[in-house]
């Protein structure tokens, strides 16, 4: 078996998923920066596409954290061999449903953009955006796969490193692209979906390299004749529920995404922007939640349940003072980081009003990321998807529609109802770890 150390403290473990996903992360948001300055038009073609995009993308990550909590139960066991089958099933099944994604993307894109109500005079780019990069999902869905499996390993520093370099290539070929260089034109949205599609198929290439000559895992064919019919039914019963409730927050997004673009251009790109800011104050809750994640697992196919419990609440503790004090922070320097982005004076001040509401939202944030994370990995699935479906459409939708459309308030009436659900789920999921229900559920007790 690799070298591995699951007693190490969460924030050692978590450092190196942390700039993994802050790397992730920044992917994204330097899209958003760097089309900011080619067009504001063509900033919110590519959010709206991305709304879509995000569905597949956190479903094939739901998918692959199933394979990650597998993997840590099993090395808890000490089985190898059912190791090896969980990572060979788990790539041949998110090639699959990447081919799937991509081929409903490219032909019901148009229908998806017009339930999301977009403006007719950002649909071309959006079209653009989305068809390119949908295409290439079967590069994302693999790459995760097999951080799944580094990760299950705990050889966080590997994928970190890979994103790095993913990021390096990323900007500069987006620079490029996007603004154009010598013979290379400019090409805006098109240039930023072929940058897209590069640095995901650099990292597959440069990830399976390293899996192949370090991580020692057989990853083999022969995994899948017969094909192993009972551990796909492990990696879905732990990816279903999750996927479901992943799935659910995503279309509730979408929605209220579907109500923001009902106020026009400059509230559509404020949410952009102040979301892009959001992201950084929860980032390291992710970072923290997947350490976790991963200590919990093997723990309990360890049968170390005592152990558990004092790292979750540490965990949840450490990650509702990081999503506070960054949300303060760019609350009270609201005028300078998003003048990073625009200069319009409507955006500046209702960014600044809504990121007053965003302090709120992102204690309750924190705590779910956590526990959620937490419950998932212990085994608790049901729950914390029965309880994300109802909250997110009665007050992230309903309280937002209520807020937002009904009493005028707009994106800041919109941002309380997401701020309503994210606290009442956080206190639901913390009476739910302290009952103690968790315990004694872990995947590979029918192995």
């Amino acid at each position: 078996m690799a070298k591995m150390n699951f007693n190490a403290s969460i924030l050692k473990m978590s450092w190196p998923i942390f700039i993994e996903v802050f790397l992730q992360m920044l992917m994204g948001n330097v899209d958003q920066f760097m089309i900011s300055h080619y067009s504001q038009q063509s900033v919110a073609a590519v959010a709206n596409a991305n709304q879509i995009m995000n569905v597949i993308i956190i479903l094939l990550t739901v998918m692959s954290t199933a394979t990650t909590i597998l993997i840590a139960q099993y090395f808890g066991a000490k089985n190898q061999k059912k190791i090896e089958e969980v990572c060979t099933v788990s790539f041949f099944f998110n090639g699959v449903f990447s081919l799937a994604a991509s081929a409903l993307l490219i032909i019901f894109h148009q229908e998806l953009f017009i339930w999301l109500d977009l403006p007719s005079n950002i649909m071309a780019e959006a079209n653009t955006y989305l068809t390119i990069v949908g295409g290439g999902i079967i590069f994302q869905g693999l790459y995760f796969s097999l951080v799944a499996a580094f990760r299950g390993h705990s050889w966080t520093k590997t994928t970190m490193v890979v994103s790095l370099v993913m990021n390096i290539f990323h900007i500069v070929s987006n620079s490029i692209l996007i603004f154009g260089l010598g013979p290379i034109p400019a090409l805006g949205v098109l240039g930023v979906a072929i940058s897209t599609n590069g640095n995901k198929l650099l990292g597959l290439l440069i990830l399976f390299f390293v899996f192949r000559r370090y991580l020692k895992v057989n990853m083999s064919w022969k995994y899948l004749q017969p094909f192993p019919w009972k551990t796909l039914r492990q990696v879905l019963s732990i990816g279903i529920p999750s996927g479901g409730e992943t799935l659910s927050y995503q279309l509730s997004q979408m929605t209220v995404m579907k109500m923001v673009n009902m106020f026009g251009l400059a509230v559509i790109n404020t949410k952009v922007y102040v979301y892009i800011l959001a992201t950084f104050c929860y980032i390291y809750s992710i970072a923290l939640a997947s350490a976790g994640q991963i200590i919990v697992g093997y723990f309990i196919g360890a049968n170390r349940e005592d152990i558990v419990g004092r790292k979750v609440w540490q965990t949840a503790l450490l990650s509702v003072s990081i999503c506070t004090t960054m949300t303060l922070l760019f609350y009270f320097g609201s005028d300078y980081v998003l003048r990073l982005f625009t200069d319009d004076r409507e955006i500046l001040q209702l960014g600044h009003m809504v990121l007053l509401v965003e302090i709120i939202l992102e204690i309750g944030r924190g705590i779910n990321i956590v526990m959620v994370s937490a419950l998932q990995a212990a085994g608790d699935i049901k729950l914390p998807v029965i309880v994300g479906i109802i909250c997110m459409w009665s007050f992230a939708v309903g309280l937002s529609y209520f807020f937002g459309i009904v009493l005028g308030m707009g994106l800041i009436g919109i941002w309380i109802g997401m701020a309503c659900d994210e606290c009442i789920r956080g206190i639901i999921f913390i009476f739910r770890w302290r009952s103690g229900k968790w315990k004694n559920h872990k995947y590979i007790e029918a192995v």
